[in-house]
């Protein structure tokens, strides 16, 4: 294997500088001189001195490591190292202007939500409830029924779930209103919006009430509560959902807001109705919604080649 090549004496120096001075760690320093590595095979192999990198080289050695497949986490780590470089040598005087000053990394690939199957999301409506010391507490159990049944059927955020109130009030985020069968939620950006409640939803619901106050402090409005009392928070519906989807044999892990995304991605592949589904998300723009389209792309290629006359080939 061949030697890896010095360092100029300007990295070697800011090097040293991150280690005593800055006390980085050794991990930490090694990523920065794989960095540092980067922009000297870059500057070796142009008439360019490190000191004489313009913003425009930078520029095309940024793209030229996209278009060699590096990730853009790596790149804005890489750019980070070299921006960093070039403030320390300009307060020495040393360059005129950070050449990489202002230069981002590509934009990195927005990753598809998570979405539960059919079968998957009816296994996790169906679990059997946790037990204490070998017995069900049926309190727990209805009101945690419920809650998967609110996330999946009305695709609710966590926080808008936490918020509902058992009754509407003057200060209530939120309410039901089983005789409308309709949530009222404040969501983002404290916008109001109602969505429908399923039939599974209204039935877990009125088990639940009827226990409720069993579990809630006297004073207490939330619609959820916990062992204490008091409003359930949403650290702990998550983690009673993890729990519930393990013991459902789960091959993932579940969270509220996968619950979102798979009422989301059911109601379109079965509507195929974006602007209703924007409406029930309560996204303020149909471009956040439009990323269900391509987590829907699968199913809707099966749909395709089962039902077109064009899609199958001829034998």
């Amino acid at each position: 294997m061949a030697d890896t090549p010095a360092l100029d004496d300007d990295i070697e120096r800011h090097l040293v500088h991150l280690r005593v001075e800055r006390r980085l760690a050794a991990r930490t320093l090694a990523m920065y001189r794989e960095a540092f590595q980067r922009l000297q095979a870059r500057t070796a192999d142009t008439p360019v001195a490190l000191r004489t990198v313009q913003t425009h080289h930078v520029r095309r050695w940024a793209a030229q490591m996209h278009g060699q497949g590096l990730a853009s986490r790596s790149i804005a780590i890489v750019l980070s190292a070299w921006r960093g470089l070039y403030r320390w040598l300009g307060r020495d005087g040393l360059v005129a202007l950070n050449p990489v000053s202002g230069v981002r990394a590509p934009k990195a690939a927005k990753p598809l939500p998570k979405a539960l199957s059919v079968d998957h999301a009816m296994a996790l409506a169906d679990a059997p409830p946790a037990t204490e010391a070998g017995a069900t507490n049926p309190l727990i159990a209805a009101r945690d029924q419920c809650i998967v049944e609110l996330l999946y059927g009305c695709g609710l955020r966590v926080g808008e779930l936490t918020g509902l109130d058992a009754a509407p009030g003057p200060g209530a985020a939120g309410w039901i209103d089983a005789a409308d069968a309709s949530a009222h939620v404040l969501g983002k950006g404290s916008k109001r919006r109602s969505v429908p409640v399923g039939q599974a939803a209204l039935a877990a619901l009125g088990q639940w009430l009827r226990v409720r106050a069993q579990m809630a402090a006297a004073d207490e409005t939330a619609l959820f509560v916990s062992n204490r009392g008091t409003r359930l928070s949403a650290s702990q519906v998550r983690s009673g959902l993890k729990a519930r989807a393990l013991r459902a044999g789960l091959p993932t892990h579940v969270h509220p807001h996968m619950l979102r995304h798979s009422f989301a991605t059911h109601l379109l592949q079965s509507s195929g109705d974006l602007r209703a589904v924007q409406e029930l998300l309560g996204h303020a723009n149909i471009t956040t919604t439009q990323v269900y389209t391509r987590l829907d792309f699968g199913h809707l290629s099966k749909v395709y080649d089962a039902a077109h006359p064009r899609a199958k080939r001829k034998t």
